[in-house]
């Protein structure tokens, strides 16, 4: 795909794309940072694009950037809930350590590679088994395995703290 191409893409999809996520998230700024995330990797997937699925694979792309959003949300949401008690009867200092453990945590799970993350989050935030996750992304449980191994090597290795 050629610069001038993906320009035409970019005009032509742009404000349907951003459309779409904020009709399903609600959230005008989220969607067009959604958007721009799309368009960024399709410039960098320009050369295995087949231009009559383009469009499909745009809003493939879309939807996966905004269920992976959701489910970090989840995540961090979890952690508070779990531990918003525990906040409560703790020290400044606790409280202190506790939220940078959390940006600290976020921005670890942001930095795992894409699919290792979808397995994780599938795992830790929907509870589905290897099994289930597998079925969904049309994987072996292996590969699920393998996914997961590496996020949590992942994690283990980028976190500072004992988890």
């Amino acid at each position: 795909m050629t610069l001038e191409e993906f320009k035409s893409l970019f005009d032509q999809y742009y404000t349907p794309i951003k459309n779409f996520l904020y009709y399903k998230c609600g959230d005008i700024d989220l969607s067009e940072d959604l958007t721009q995330d799309v368009f960024m990797k399709v410039w960098d997937k320009r050369d295995d694009i087949q231009s009559d699925t383009v469009k499909s694979y745009l809003y493939t792309i879309a939807n996966n950037m905004l269920l992976n959003k959701i489910r970090h949300g989840k995540v961090v949401m979890n952690f508070v809930e779990k531990h918003k008690t525990q906040q409560e009867e703790h020290s400044p200092q606790f409280s202190l350590e506790e939220k940078e453990f959390k940006q600290e945590l976020e921005r670890v799970i942001g930095d795992m590679p894409e699919k290792q993350r979808e397995v994780f989050l599938m795992n830790r935030i929907e509870e589905m088994t290897y099994k289930e996750i597998a079925e969904r992304l049309e994987l072996s449980v292996k590969a699920v395995e393998k996914r997961m191994h590496g996020a949590l090597g992942h994690l283990r290795q980028h976190i500072k703290y004992k988890i």
